[in-house]
């Protein structure tokens, strides 16, 4: 396995796992939507996915993720803006 392919590989782990934290978070009632911490989590954990997704040319689930990356930057954005 190359650097790139190890990488790779990594980001796509770690993205997985912010995910799955984020998701525990706000299932759990730890955080709700109106928190920034909610929508980075998401934000890294689907540039990771992203990542490894085009890496391997999954492109439906690169599209999923794209899409999940943008909705977290706008409500985010929406959220700094209010304060």
């Amino acid at each position: 396995m190359t650097a790139i392919e190890i990488g790779v590989e990594c980001a796509g782990w770690v993205g997985a796992i912010l995910v799955l934290i984020a998701f525990f978070l706000i299932s759990t009632n730890r955080v709700n939507a109106n928190m920034p911490v909610f929508h980075w989590l998401n934000i890294f954990g689907a540039v990771g996915l992203i990542i490894h997704t085009l890496y391997n040319t999954a492109y439906p689930s690169a599209f999923v993720n794209v899409i999940w990356a943008g909705v977290a930057v706008y409500s985010l954005s929406n959220i700094l803006k209010k304060r």
